[in-house]
């Protein structure tokens, strides 16, 4: 049954970034910041730290290539990125612990990684022309900021989950 619950969560995820997109306004704060939220990716990160590095690129080269055909013209990019994001956030954790803080920081620096290697394969084929200080001012650290509020109030519950999750992959 859990492994029903996986995909629906994602997917919740996932159309819960296109809900939050939809309906914030466009100046924020009164200023003209771009939101970019990462809740899948988040998801999936914590699905990595807490279950494994075999599910966590699974889901994520599933998801990529999902997030891809809806959103992006260009096809790739996102299924490259999350996969290869999600490989170096497993490798950072075999060397630290896993208790939800490092899960809370090692996620908002994959979350960054994604950012900064959209922004550069955007730039590199011209589809942005920001440069890379108004970027950042504009679209990094806001969106850095939403996904760290995002993840202050979901880690612990996507922790529960993934844990038990993990446990009934070994009753099995």
């Amino acid at each position: 049954m859990k492994k029903f619950l996986l995909p629906l969560l994602f997917l919740f995820l996932f159309l819960l970034e296109s809900i939050f997109v939809q309906y914030m306004p466009p100046e924020v704060f009164g200023r003209n910041f771009i939101l970019a939220p990462h809740f899948l990716f988040a998801g999936i990160l914590f699905l990595t730290i807490y279950t494994g590095r075999k599910y966590g690129i699974i889901y994520a080269a599933i998801f990529g290539l999902l997030f891809d055909i809806v959103w992006i013209e260009i096809i790739g990019i996102y299924f490259f990125l999350f996969p290869l994001v999600t490989y170096l956030i497993s490798k950072i954790m075999h060397v630290l612990q896993t208790n939800i803080i490092v899960a809370w920081l090692i996620s908002l620096v994959g979350i960054s990684l994604l950012e900064l290697g959209v922004y550069e394969m955007d730039f590199l084929i011209h589809i942005t022309t920001l440069d890379f200080i108004s970027y950042i001012k504009m679209r990094f650290y806001p969106s850095l900021i939403l996904n760290a509020v995002f993840l202050l109030v979901a880690a612990y519950p996507l922790k529960r989950h993934f844990e038990s999750f993990a446990q009934s992959l070994r009753d099995e």
